[in-house]
Parts: structure tokens; C-alpha cells; sequence
């Protein structure tokens, strides 16, 4: 059971590596669902011992773009492929919430031999069904999905159902909401190989960031501890089904 955390700071990304995550999803700005990496964060991530996913989002917001988000998103992969990134995070819908498999396909051939993840613009769909088709018709590795649900620990039905739909020809890595003390909960329904969490703690705030606007009142950051513990329950889930 390969677990990948995913982080928006250097700090985050040692504490990650610390505590064993197998790959990393590197990203900025968490509270907004994930963005773009800094070029500083990738060159300080490109050193990392384990393989690192870089999201390819240039702006907050919903997942239907325009030609300016494309271009930057181009140039996005060029440079992430060019730092030795692994593979890259990445989605589009259209307005009607179907994934834009056209810019997609542009993408992820810009993309080449890097590993491709679809992001969850796929829980946004209107079928999940239709769009793991679409997903495996362009050749992304894996989709991380909740399920369409706000937290994927609620949807492990359709998880399962997504599962045996992928039979083997994409990843399904389940994602949003997953903690040491729910996980075990989503692994009862589902046989997933991989699990994708933030694995955060709160941060203590410091009164004059936040009196200025330098930070926000409720803040996290991944920590190394949690990520263990992650893992020890991964682990434990793991063993107990290889048990007669």
C-alpha cells in the first residue's frame, strides 16, 4: 500500500520524507485545493528520495481553461520536466463539467514520458464512470478522486465500484478527507493500492502575522509524526488481508 502526501512548503516537504511518504504531490497553496509549485520548492524537491508528482494548476478556481491558462500550463510542464520532476498533477473540465479531454491530450503530451496523474476535476464530472473511460482513453497512471464526495471516506462504495470498473488499466487513488483515524474505514470497502492524504497538524499562530495579514488564523502543515502513524495503519491493514 504506497501512501502520497502532499505538501506546499519546504518545511512540509521534509517532514513528509521524514515520516516516510513513498511520492510526494508537490504544491502551493493547500487551502485552495493545491496550486503550482515555486520553481524553488521543485529545484529543492527535485533532491528528494522519492518520486515527486508536481501540480500543474497556474490559478485558484474551477478547472475550465482558457487559452492563457493553457499556454501557462505548457510552460509549466516544460520547466517541471526540465528539473527532473517524476510526473505531473493535472485536470480540465468543460463548462459542463465533463473533462476537456482536448486540452488534456495537449498537455499530456507536452508531458511525454512523466508520470500523469488526473487531479479531481474528475470528481466534478457528471458520470465518474464515463470520465475513468476518458481518464484511461488518455493515459493518465492514476485519477485521485473522493468519489464526488467532499470527503472520499464517505464514498467508498464508489470507490470500490471505480475499482473493479479500472480493472487494472488505470490507478484509482482515493483522496479528501483521509486520516489515520477514518482510513481504515475506506480500506474495509475498498481494494485500492495506494492512498493520497495531507497528513497535517494545526500551526500555533503568531499573533503579529496574522495582525498583518502574513497568516491566516487557522493554518497547517504537514507533519512528520502523522505521516507515520499513516503509514503504521497502511501497514496494518496490509498485513492483516495477507493473513489465512
Amino acid at each position: 500500500m504506497l501512501l502520497e502526501v502532499c505538501v506546499d512548503s519546504p518545511r512540509g516537504l521534509a517532514a513528509a520524507i521524514a515520516g516516510g511518504a513513498q511520492r510526494i504531490e508537490l504544491c502551493s497553496a493547500l487551502a485552495l485545493g493545491g496550486l503550482s509549485p515555486s520553481p524553488g520548492l521543485v529545484a529543492l524537491a527535485s533532491t528528494a528520495p522519492v518520486p515527486v508528482y508536481a501540480m500543474v494548476r497556474p490559478r485558484p478556481g474551477d478547472f475550465v481553461l482558457d487559452a492563457q491558462d493553457e499556454i501557462a500550463m505548457l510552460a509549466e510542464i516544460d520547466t517541471l520536466r526540465a528539473m527532473g520532476m517524476a510526473g505531473v498533477v493535472l485536470g480540465a473540465n468543460r463548462p459542463d463539467g465533463t473533462l476537456d479531454t482536448a486540452v488534456m491530450a495537449r498537455l499530456l503530451e507536452r508531458a511525454g514520458p512523466m508520470g500523469k496523474t488526473l487531479h479531481r476535476a474528475f470528481d466534478l464530472t457528471p458520470d465518474l464512470s464515463q470520465a475513468l473511460e476518458a481518464a484511461i482513453a488518455l493515459g493518465f497512471e492514476r485519477v485521485l478522486t473522493s468519489g464526488g464526495k467532499v470527503s472520499v471516506v464517505e464514498a467508498g462504495d464508489v470507490i470500490a465500484n471505480l475499482v473493479r470498473q479500472a480493472a487494472g488499466r488505470i490507478g484509482v487513488m482515493p483522496g479528501g478527507g483521509i486520516k489515520p483515524a477514518n482510513v481504515r474505514k475506506l480500506l474495509a470497502v475498498a481494494a485500492v493500492n495506494e492512498v493520497h492524504a495531507s497528513c497535517r497538524s494545526p500551526l500555533v499562530p503568531e499573533a503579529k502575522s496574522v495582525a498583518f495579514g502574513f497568516q491566516d488564523q487557522t493554518e497547517y502543515e504537514t507533519d512528520t509524526a502523522v505521516v507515520a502513524q499513516m503509514l503504521a495503519t497502511l501497514a496494518n491493514h496490509t498485513a492483516a488481508g495477507a493473513r489465512p
